[in-house]
């Protein structure tokens, strides 16, 4: 690293540990809180995007209303992807983890005057006491999903989030149980050796369901019984599973079927994905 990399990094350190931890303090305690899943990106209104958050155990998802670079940012954590060259909120992630700062949880808190208000958990260090900073909703969920941190969402929230009207993107990547799903296309189909079977694929595994042995490239197909034929329905059919009991899934992996059966829990949140290889030397923007 450079002279000024290194003057840049020992600056931004020290703003850290000086910035006032009681801005604005949460609305709610941390235990009275739920701990939910971002499961995908849809639309609200006349186009507006809204994150949709799994509570674990209730019949409906939580809509936040976002921005569109927010949306970009959460479709791309939920895809795995990584812009060749890192964008806002990729960067502020690499200098966090770069400063051994650690996100570890984020909460939506409150909502005033209809804006959505969140929090980040930091860890600086090997600090005792974590450090909280008050942050938009959308960044804070979009900055968690890349960091692999827990999201926690208050009582409140989640009351005045369910009554607004979304409509989920059906051609779209959903997650949910610890399980990333899109459409399958025909190309993937055959590339893959998948039977003719409706159902969705999977695209990217953790927690239980990995540890059961479920794979990405496998094809889903059924929840509960049922077919998801969507990414959406995949998750509507997660949403549907009666309380108190597991998720019973179908999957065909390896060349033959299984089945698995799935705690509706919100898991433990993905490690954060290592970022590409440095491109080869040239003019790139």
């Amino acid at each position: 690293m450079s002279r000024l990399g290194h003057w840049f990094s020992a600056a931004l350190f020290l703003l850290l540990l000086s910035l006032p931890t009681q801005a604005r303090e949460l609305a709610v305690a941390p235990e009275a809180m739920v701990e939910v899943e971002v499961a995908t990106v849809g639309l609200a209104g006349p186009g507006v995007p809204v994150v949709l958050l799994r509570e674990p155990g209730a019949r409906a998802v939580i809509p936040i209303f976002i921005g569109s670079v927010e949306a970009d940012a959460i479709l791309r954590g939920l895809y795995g992807e990584r812009p060749r060259r890192p964008l806002t909120h990729e960067l502020l992630g690499d200098v966090l983890a770069g400063l051994g700062v650690r996100l570890e949880r984020v909460y939506v808190d409150a909502i005033v005057d209809g804006v959505f208000l969140g929090m980040l958990e930091l860890r600086v260090g090997d600090a005792k006491a974590p450090l909280r900073i008050d942050s938009r909703a959308s960044d804070a969920i979009a900055l968690g999903l890349q960091a692999g941190a827990a999201i926690s969402v208050s009582p409140q929230v989640l009351e005045a989030a369910q009554a607004i009207d979304y409509q989920g993107i059906e051609e779209q990547v959903v997650s949910a149980l610890g399980i990333t799903v899109t459409p399958l296309s025909d190309d993937l189909r055959d590339a893959l050796r998948l039977p003719d079977d409706e159902g969705v694929l999977i695209t990217g595994v953790s927690g239980d369901a990995e540890a059961a042995g479920l794979a990405p490239g496998a094809l889903l197909l059924s929840v509960n019984g049922e077919t998801p034929t969507t990414p959406l329905r995949f998750l509507e059919l997660v949403r549907d599973t009666p309380p108190g009991e597991e998720a019973q899934l179908g999957y065909w992996q390896d060349g033959e079927a299984h089945e698995l059966s799935l705690s509706t829990a919100v898991p433990e949140p993905a490690l954060p994905r290592t970022p590409p290889e440095a491109p080869t030397p040239g003019i790139r923007l």
